[in-house]
């Protein structure tokens, strides 16, 4: 179980903590080209999901693998489950239909919140 609780985490840490980072760095118009709903979003606002994303990739691995406060990565696959919500809504609010990556980044996320789960 722990096995699969760390391929999917890291997985799922790997994404967010590439999009977070380039929301944290990049500029409105670098992030324009992959990330449509960045043209009506204010910048601290981007810059605010982006930062939620690393905390929240680091948040799934470092306490498994430290030992430390291990319920903290339950905590933040909860938390993906929540932010993948809010960017469905935000998709379908825009009328932007493709939300077939939010919807697998939601599922792997709920995945591995019941893994985290099992072997408390």
């Amino acid at each position: 179980m722990t096995v699969a609780y760390g391929v999917v985490a890291a997985l799922l840490a790997l994404f967010h903590l590439y999009g977070g980072g380039l929301k944290v760095v990049r500029s409105r118009e670098r992030l324009l080209p992959m990330m449509a709903w960045v043209d009506d979003t204010p910048m601290p606002v981007v810059r605010g999901i982006g930062a939620v994303e690393v905390l929240g990739a680091l948040g799934l691995v470092l306490p498994p693998l430290t030992g430390v406060a291990p319920r903290l990565g339950a905590a933040a696959a909860v938390g993906f489950v929540a932010l993948q919500l809010g960017a469905i809504r935000v998709h379908l609010r825009r009328g932007d239909r493709a939300v077939a990556l939010n919807v697998a980044l939601l599922l792997a996320a709920a995945v591995t919140a019941g893994l985290s789960t099992a072997w408390w």
